[in-house]
């Protein structure tokens, strides 16, 4: 992401407080409550990340601003089109599997963010249509996916780094895509009631 998030800072902060998260799964799912509610979904994602961890606990309000300023700079990234928006993974210097199986829990993440946060019909029906119906399938399938056993570190390396710009340029997509959905799902939570289990 940037200077101000750091990977393995905020994993640390996470395993500390006694999360059940780790950093890329943490991103994968406010990129994706971004891109469903714009900046208005950012405590009910702090209430899923931290859910069951100690409110006493000393790293916890850390760790409850590292995730603040996360999704505030998530946010401003998906929205300005000419920001450089990045997943927060491992850095390279990390081992190929590793980063990897980091790549398939920030899927996850995303996965869980689109479908625990689609409550409006209007925002299921963008979901269910291309081109986001068939992000949400190549997502699904790096969540299986592994690096090779044949040890071809530099074909792993090349198909490690194709993902990541796949799922950056999707997350942007799905963000775009999604723009008259958040509007129509922000006027109904501004002037009736909330249809069950919406966002508040």
């Amino acid at each position: 992401m940037g200077a101000a998030i750091d990977h393995d800072e905020l994993n640390e902060l996470l395993r500390r407080c006694g999360a059940a998260w780790d950093a890329a799964r943490v991103h994968g799912l406010l990129s994706a409550r971004v891109a469903v509610t714009g900046i208005d979904g950012g405590t009910e994602c702090l209430e899923v990340v931290l859910e069951g961890t100690d409110v006493a606990h000393a790293d916890r309000s850390r760790c409850e601003r590292a995730l603040i300023d996360l999704f505030r700079e998530t946010h401003l990234r998906l929205a300005d089109r000419q920001s450089e928006f990045a997943l927060l993974l491992p850095d390279d210097e990390v081992a190929t599997d590793v980063r990897a199986a980091a790549l398939a829990r920030w899927c996850e993440g995303y996965l869980q963010g689109l479908v625990t946060a689609s409550a409006a019909e209007s925002m299921r029906q963008r979901l269910a249509s291309d081109p986001i119906a068939g992000i949400i399938k190549d997502m699904l399938q790096i969540t299986r996916a592994s690096t090779g056993d044949d040890g071809d570190v530099e074909g792993d390396e090349a198909a490690y780094a194709e993902l990541v710009e796949y799922l950056r340029v999707a997350a942007q997509l799905v963000y775009e895509e999604l723009a008259e959905s958040r509007r129509v799902a922000a006027e109904l939570r501004a002037t009736g009631p909330q249809e069950p289990g919406a966002l508040h």
